[in-house]
């Protein structure tokens, strides 16, 4: 019997452990149920913590039992929130009462999601409670800030895991994601879980911090970008007028806000400039307040806020895994807004036969990869029984269909507004506020807007003149379209962005106004709505569009490689194009193959399968550039086609091509037939990551291994069956395997290279004690790890860093004397003082700006040869004869290169790469008459003086490539025009 004194979180987690040994559930295999973080579910199950309802709904659904009464105990248990922690300034109890009531509405505000399709004969309450919604997605991010590590693809050192592990550690992260893939429900999950003193404990960076909310879409409709002591205001916060003088900003100066900008690729390309100064003024005045901010990828470039300090992560696609999680969860709450219990029956065979629709359908599995395109297959499945399109237009005529009036009148729904529309007229209407909005540049309109723009069309639809005035009209298609809501009292906005591009498309070739749209093309905003109009139009429309791109394109060299790809995109969406007008895009597109970067493969891909027949068939004849770049794009195309094609290029490969890359398409493929069919004929050459369970059970597929890296949920047992004493060279240990020691790795004869991450035993170095292996990596180890026992590695040569130090100087650091290398990232949070300590390095890599006692400690190192340095001052710089290779990676355009000779004489290798774009002169190197360069991102850097050297003195990557003219010819010599 409880024990009714005992603390409610102490039964709580007593209960969730009884449950455990009840269902005899190990840890990993209840947290692979439920889907969560090792840490999320040893936390509950200690009591540790109060865990979110979205956790505690996610273990009642692993261990089979009615979540109710666990979600009262959680309850009981959550503490008052300290109100005077988190008031900035903290003296005064209006301040405090005012934060506390800010923080309430807060969680208030964002506590639903709305999600498409939900609950079709009310679709103003198709809401779910974001705690039990929110679904961990995968981030990607691009660790340009450092140099790659033997373990990492030279060209991608990416780093991929869930939401929460991506975002801990960084204050700033710009995070860019498609249409629909839950970037805004990501910023609403961030706001509640700050506002509520929940986070996450992968998010201990905010806690106690207030957040601010602002929807760019909202904000650019008000002309002029909000200063913080605007911020409630502008969003409308009822209690803006009751905010205590100075409030946001001592709150930002304390460094306890958390500003969560929306939208980037909201605000009219011309304006987006304009939004980065507010983001650049905002980050000076506030350094230490963490920013979140989400943009379409095609809105900004690479590195837009890099100079800013800001981490760039990208949404992934949902996994196969993600994908069957969030159908699960789609129906649950669907069943939630079903009275009948048959219905909730049908709705459970519905589940079942998508979700192996879903397995077997590779087509349908492809739209499914977003948060909203998954939503509106579930609503599809559930509305026409099963019956499902299978391409994306198709699939966006029918939810148009299902959302706006079939769905009433099959339910036999009256007229509860007193107003009846038919589907034409519901389209026309939707249809024209849309292209309002689309021309206008805004994703949101205000309420007197939108009524005149539909009062204005009542006299030319006299059936529904008799019904209504334009206030009744507006009101319906609100309450009943399922695609126009009112966000607050003053405002109307789309569903979602990409139904307001459907309708504003169709309703511009409605218009015949083909010309304004090839005239709006190279804006980001108007990409989607080029593609659907391509789609909506009629042939010879069509190839007006078509021909308009390309010959804008040959025009205006500025935007000829977004104009002709945005061309080869569209070519999918259109179902007949006259052949002669199908082979002059695909020619344009056909100059730019193959791809020579990962940025050029990501953009390429994002063209989808008709991009395959544009790649070389096989390899031969490719640089390694090119066969990376070229794997890279057909992985990320994913489907039948792309795997037959890889099939093929892998087939071709020379024992010396490059193959790492394949392993990065393994999640968009079936896990086993990937491994057997492309990955196991070059085995002895790959780096295997495994990223799922999936991948794990096809490990005995390509072993033994000779380097590989866990970096999903498995257990130290299963790890040691898949090592080979006398084959694993490398091995890699990041989030998810559940370590409680490493002495498994002892037996590893051959090892040479261990790279642990935040999985690692905090003593866990003691366990390696006398091993031999030369290369050691730290990447986010937990805060509170030990490195006592790493003066005792003594066979290290080369260590790389890539944690929050405990020390504030090198000083403490107990690595061994015999370092050769090492490698120190921007997050060590250090000073390299103290380097000296290790008077046999000859290779250093620091990704921090280094000040004049640094640049000293570097020039006394006797054997330093290369050196890696980040936006260098070089006036702090004393002479370093001994340096030979340099390194430099900048966001700026002030490096002093006149003072690279003098600084160092020596000088035969010089790299540059750069962040954002940058002015680099180089003319002042012409007098190392035999200095070698290379230029990395090479796109963004506008380099006079380069003309000077030998072009077999240059390196340039990615490899610059002509482009044709109008006349078909090569013209001009460009650099990465993909990356244009």
């Amino acid at each position: 019997m409880a024990d009714d004194s005992e603390d409610p979180l102490a039964r709580l987690a007593r209960r969730l452990r009884a449950l455990q040994q009840q269902r005899r559930l190990q840890v990993g295999v209840l947290q692979r149920r439920a889907g969560l973080g090792r840490t999320t579910v040893s936390q509950a199950l200690s009591g540790s913590k109060v865990p979110s309802e979205a956790t505690l709904i996610a273990l009642a659904e692993a261990l089979g039992t009615d979540a109710g009464p666990l979600l009262d105990l959680r309850e009981q248990a959550r503490p008052t929130r300290s109100r005077s922690t988190i008031a900035a300034g903290g003296d005064g109890a209006r301040r405090q009462d005012f934060t506390g009531r800010y923080l309430d509405y807060v969680t208030a505000q964002y506590a639903q999601l709305t999600v498409v399709g939900l609950d079709l004969s009310r679709p103003d309450q198709a809401c779910w409670p974001l705690d039990a919604a929110y679904l961990s997605l995968e981030l990607s991010e691009q660790r340009e800030d450092r140099q790659p590590g033997p373990l990492e693809s030279a060209m991608s050192p990416t780093l991929i895991c869930r939401a929460e592990q991506a975002l801990t550690g960084h204050r700033r992260v710009l995070l860019k994601g498609l249409a629909g893939s839950g970037k805004t429900t990501l910023l609403q999950w961030l706001a509640i879980s700050t506002a509520d003193s929940s986070p996450s404990p992968e998010l201990a960076q905010y806690h106690e911090h207030v957040p601010f909310v602002l929807p760019l879409r909202t904000l650019v409709r008000q002309g002029r970008l909000p200063q913080p002591h605007e911020f409630l205001t502008a969003i409308g916060a009822p209690m803006a007028h009751r905010q205590p003088a100075d409030w946001v900003d001592m709150t930002l100066a304390a460094g306890r806000g958390l500003i969560l900008v929306d939208g980037v690729d909201e605000v009219p390309q011309e304006h987006r400039q304009e939004a980065r100064e507010w983001l650049t003024r905002l980050v000076s005045a506030y350094r230490d307040a963490a920013f979140v901010v989400t943009t379409r990828p095609s809105a900004v470039p690479d590195g837009w806020l890099t100079s800013l300090g800001f981490a760039e992560l990208t949404v992934r696609p949902m996994s196969v895994a993600d994908t069957g999680r969030f159908v699960r969860r789609w129906f649950s709450a669907a069943k939630t807004t079903t009275p009948s219990d048959a219905e909730r029956r049908v709705l459970e065979g519905l589940e079942d036969s998508l979700l192996s629709t879903l397995r077997t359908q590779r087509d349908l599995a492809q739209l499914s990869t977003t948060p909203l395109l998954c939503a509106l297959i579930c609503a599809l499945h559930r509305d026409r029984r099963g019956h499902l399109p299978h391409s994306r237009m198709e699939l966006y005529e029918a939810a148009l269909s299902m959302l706006m009036v079939r769905r009433d009148r099959e339910r036999s729904i009256g007229e509860p507004e007193g107003i009846r529309l038919g589907e034409h007229q519901t389209l026309h209407l939707l249809q024209q506020l849309a292209y309002w909005l689309i021309r206008n540049q805004q994703t949101e309109m205000s309420y007197t807007t939108a009524l005149k723009l539909v009062t204005d069309l009542l006299p030319a639809m006299p059936a529904l003149t008799d019904q209504g005035g334009g206030d009744e009209v507006l009101f319906h298609l609100i309450a009943r379209s399922g695609l126009l809501r009112q966000p607050t009292a003053d405002t109307v906005d789309f569903v979602h962005r990409t139904f307001q591009d459907y309708l504003g498309a169709r309703a511009a070739i409605e218009a015949a106004d083909l010309p304004l749209l090839v005239n709006h093309a190279h804006d980001t905003q108007w990409e989607d709505v080029i593609r659907m109009a391509i789609a909506h139009a009629r042939p010879a429309e069509r190839t007006e569009l078509l021909e308009g791109l390309i010959k804008r394109g040959n025009e205006e060299a500025n935007y000829r490689v977004r104009l002709h790809l945005l061309a080869a995109a569209s070519l999918p969406y259109a179902t007949e194009v006259a052949p002669e007008v199908r082979r002059e895009v695909t020619g344009c597109a056909a100059a730019l193959m193959p791809p020579r970067s990962i940025r050029e493969a990501n953009t390429l891909s994002d063209l989808g399968p008709g991009i395959l027949d544009l790649l070389p068939p096989t390899s031969d004849g490719l640089q390694h550039d090119e066969i990376t770049a070229v794997t890279r794009a057909a992985s990320r195309v994913g489907g039948d086609q792309a795997y037959a094609y890889l099939q093929r290029f892998v087939a071709s490969l020379e024992n010396s091509a490059p193959v790492d890359e394949l392993v990065q398409g393994w999640s968009n493929f079936d896990a086993a037939a990937y491994a057997r069919d492309i990955l196991a004929p070059v085995r002895d050459r790959l780096y295997v990551v495994v990223r799922t369970r999936a991948q794990f059970e096809t490990l005995p597929l390509l072993s033994p291994f000779k380097r590989i890296a866990f970096e999903t949920a498995v257990t130290q047992e299963e790890i040691t069956g898949q090592l080979s004493p006398t084959h694993t060279e490398a091995l890699r240990l990041m989030e998810g395997p559940l370590l409680h020691e490493l002495s498994f790795i002892r037996p590893l004869a051959a090892l040479r290279t261990l790279q642990l991450g935040p999985s690692t035993p905090l003593d866990g170095l003691r366990d390696l004690i006398g091993l031999s292996f030369p290369h050691l990596s730290l990447l986010d180890v937990p805060d509170v790890f030990s490195y006592s026992a790493l003066s005792q590695l003594t066979q290290l040569r080369e260590l790389f860093l890539y944690s929050v130090l405990p020390w504030r100087t090198l000083e403490e650091l107990p690595a061994p004397a015999t370092l050769t290398k090492m490698w120190l990232g921007r997050s060590i949070e250090a000073s390299v003082t103290g380097l000296t300590r290790w008077t046999m390095l000859e290779n250093v890599v620091i990704n921090h700006v280094l000040d004049t006692v640094e640049w000293a400690e570097l020039s006394r190192l006797p054997l330093l040869t290369h050196l890696q340095v980040t936006d260098p001052d070089f006036t702090s710089t004393p002479t370093m004869a001994s340096i030979t290779h340099l390194g430099l990676s900048t966001s700026r355009s002030d490096i002093r290169f006149d003072l690279v000779p003098d600084r160092f004489p020596n000088l035969e290798d010089l790299r540059i790469t750069a962040f954002s774009n940058v002015t680099c002169d180089l003319t002042p190197l012409r007098s190392l008459a035999d200095l070698r360069l290379g230029l990395y991102n090479v796109d963004r850097i506008y380099a006079p003086g380069l003309e000077a050297f030998n072009p077999e003195q240059i390196t340039l990557s990615p490899r610059p490539r002509p482009l044709i003219g109008p006349d078909g010819r090569a013209c001009a010599l460009t650099v990465s025009p993909l990356g244009e």
